[in-house]
């Protein structure tokens, strides 16, 4: 490692990540790791410890995220959630990848090809997000019938994805609904896998009966979305409204407070490259726009925005004291102490002294967010009890 900023992925973090996920919600048959974007970019290898805590199929966003992740893993199932072109459908069927259908003029298309090996589907339905899948029964039922009648078209899945969490309005429930006006004519019994549930309808709702499967995404990587119970008159008097939205709006049952065991296996370090001594009255960064109150010390750090890090990180953590950020650039940031610390010292920007929950406060920003603006320049290091390894993506 020659610039010393990484990122470090503890991969039996997310192994019992996943095990704790299953011991306590152990009544769905899949249970589907959602690893797109390079695993929401704590890396591909990460897939080993999903596996390992139980994921038994994988989701990724495209074709190119699948063939990568086929490298790491030659038999679990994954499925590629974007329709795939056409012109593509070979390198899927060669390298055992599950295709989306998502309209009748495309699995038409899939129809005039010459296929004689296996191809899994999984037909996608809109049910409100209107973004892709079937918006009628009338041609969901054609494109059903059409795959019973070809015998290397197997009609694996089927799924749709909700819009809301449900809890302060009926949309959720509006999409439970149109799923099943959707299929009325179909046997979703004689589907292998019907899954419309992801992290957040996981926790905050009871199981669908008509799911076997469910799309882990940012659960897996240690939120468990779970709402801390407020006891003031004001937590009070929101959670009483909230019950009367509720009971107005009909909405189905919500479970806004969970017990699940989960934590963030992803820890972000970098190192001082430079010090530098100041006095009352010097100004630092561009624009000149900070101005020292209090004689000191300036450490430049190799990271910057570039690499997802600026000023709404507020702080990082030079051996347990919180250092103010007061400047940054793209490729450094400028932090403040009175203490003087060593050249190459290690700077932790997120992990076990900052816990990652504080900078989505301070950032005003959720964990989707903050994972996948760190850039990939960022060397990510996974361990796995007594494995290390770097990996450069």
């Amino acid at each position: 490692m020659i610039r010393k900023t990484y990122v470090e992925i503890d991969g039996q973090i997310l192994e019992e990540n996943i095990l704790n996920i299953k011991k306590k919600y152990p009544d769905y048959k899949y249970y589907i790791g959602v690893v797109k974007n390079n695993a929401y970019h704590h890396g591909i290898k990460c897939v080993h410890d999903l596996i390992r805590g139980g994921v038994n199929y994988l989701a990724v966003s495209s074709l190119e995220e699948a063939l990568k992740i086929r490298h790491y893993e030659q038999k679990i199932p994954i499925l590629c959630l974007e329709p795939i072109e056409i012109e593509y459908i070979y390198d899927a069927i060669n390298e055992n990848i599950t295709i989306t259908v998502d309209n009748l003029d495309y699995l038409k298309s899939l129809l005039n090809l010459k296929i004689n090996y296996d191809l899994k589907i999984h037909l996608a339905l809109d049910t409100g997000m209107h973004r892709l899948g079937f918006t009628t029964k009338e041609d969901l039922s054609i494109a059903y019938s059409l795959l019973k009648e070809r015998p290397h078209f197997c009609l694996e899945g089927i799924y749709s994805h909700f819009a809301t969490s449900g809890v302060m309005d009926s949309y959720y429930d509006l999409q439970v609904k149109k799923f099943l006006e959707l299929t009325k004519d179909i046997n979703l019994s004689e589907i292998p896998i019907v899954h419309m549930g992801r992290s957040l309808s996981l926790v905050q709702h009871e199981k669908l009966s008509f799911c076997n499967g469910i799309r882990l995404g940012i659960v897996m990587y240690g939120f468990n979305q779970s709402m801390a119970i407020d006891n003031s008159l004001k937590g009070k008097i929101r959670a009483f409204k909230r019950r009367q939205i509720q009971k107005k709006l009909s909405c189905s049952k919500t479970i806004l407070t969970n017990d699940l065991h989960v934590k963030p296996a992803m820890r972000f370090y970098t190192s001082i490259i430079s010090k530098r001594r100041v006095i009352p009255n010097d100004y630092v960064g561009y624009g000149a726009k900070y101005k020292i109150k209090e004689e000191g010390y300036i450490y430049t750090l190799a990271v910057g925005y570039a690499d997802g890090v600026n000023k709404d990180f507020k702080t990082v953590v030079i051996e347990k004291e919180f250092c103010p950020i007061i400047a940054d650039c793209m490729d450094m940031i400028l932090v403040y102490s009175k203490k003087e610390y060593e050249l190459g010292c290690k700077v932790e920007i997120f992990g076990e002294e900052k816990n990652i929950k504080e900078v989505l406060k301070t950032t005003n920003q959720n964990a989707y967010h903050l994972f996948n603006q760190i850039s990939n320049r960022v060397i990510r290091v996974h361990k796995n009890k007594n494995d290390e390894e770097q990996i450069t993506y």
